[in-house]
């Protein structure tokens, strides 16, 4: 139905307004079970998806860490090494 939510919270650069969006979409979908809603309940499902973006935008700006950020690439090729650690036949193109 949907992709895992990712982790938005201190990367460099930000998250921006896009893949906030995107988190709140897919935060949404699982709830409610709809990948696309009925056009009955098109409306509630786009408030929903802003109100969720928006909290989350809020979130992001609120939150505080002495963390260094993460780098984006660094993250995607451990998360691909945790990957084809975990199912090697899948990762080995079989």
């Amino acid at each position: 139905m949907c992709r895992n939510i990712r982790t938005l919270y201190n990367f460099e650069p930000s998250a921006n307004g896009e893949e906030v969006r995107a988190a709140a979409l897919q935060y949404v979908r699982k709830v409610s079970g709809f990948a696309k809603p009925s056009q009955a309940n098109a409306e509630a499902f786009e408030r929903a998806v802003d109100a969720v973006a928006q909290a989350s935008q809020r979130l992001l700006a609120e939150l505080v860490t002495t963390a260094p950020a993460r780098d984006r690439e660094v993250e995607a090729a451990r998360a691909r090494a945790r990957a084809a650690e975990r199912f090697p036949a899948v990762t080995a193109g079989g």
